[in-house]
């Protein structure tokens, strides 16, 4: 790929990133409810970014390799957040914090333990966008998910093949991601298109 295209992959990437969830986060805060979202998808979701965040910290990695994942989570934390005050689990949603918190200091323990984490997020990653997937066929409405959040994670996806040069571990879980979240984001297409036509 060309250096200023890549340059512009980069930069779009990141800015996509940067809004990512504020689609979704809309949609929650309008309709006062998080229905068609699935908590365990975002916890699962919350726990592989922090898991390959820290694994690109604790190897040195250059900053913009992962300096959209801090925004990411960040944006996660509030979306769940809201999301745990709609559906009254503010306790419960303390109670994450604190296993995430502890778990972002153990995971670096010892080096395997982060080797180990990093070769299961992969894993992780993709069972989030499997259990939303799973609540959209249970449910068969979209609810509040967001369509556009969706199409945005296909983009920052799609684009960071482009612009990691590291392991093939962390390229293969691009790719892995790109697949699951363009079915995501067809699925919720789907039931939008099911709903309007009833």
């Amino acid at each position: 790929m060309a250096p200023g295209l890549l340059d512009l992959v980069h930069l779009t990437t990141w800015a996509v990133c940067g809004v990512i969830k504020l689609p979704q986060l809309v949609a929650v805060l309008r309709a006062g409810s998080a229905w068609g979202l699935s908590v365990s998808s975002l916890l699962l979701e919350l726990a592989g970014l922090l898991v390959f965040l820290r694994y690109q910290i604790y190897y040195g990695y250059p900053l913009e390799t992962y300096l959209e994942f801090p925004v990411v989570i960040a944006q996660d934390v509030i979306l769940l957040s809201c999301i745990m005050h709609f559906s009254g689990k503010v306790r419960r949603a303390c109670f994450y914090a604190l296993v995430y918190w502890v778990g972002w200091y153990m995971v670096t323990l010892q080096k395997w333990i982060i080797d180990l984490a990093m070769n299961l997020c992969t894993l992780i990653s993709a069972a989030s966008k499997l259990v939303q997937l799973q609540h959209l066929w249970e449910t068969k409405d979209a609810g509040q998910a967001s369509a556009l959040t969706w199409g945005m994670s296909v983009y920052a996806s799609a684009g960071k093949p482009q612009t990691t040069w590291c392991e093939v571990l962390i390229l293969i879980r691009f790719i892995v991601m790109l697949i699951l979240n363009i079915w995501v984001t067809a699925t919720i297409l789907h039931y939008r298109k099911i709903k309007k036509s009833d």
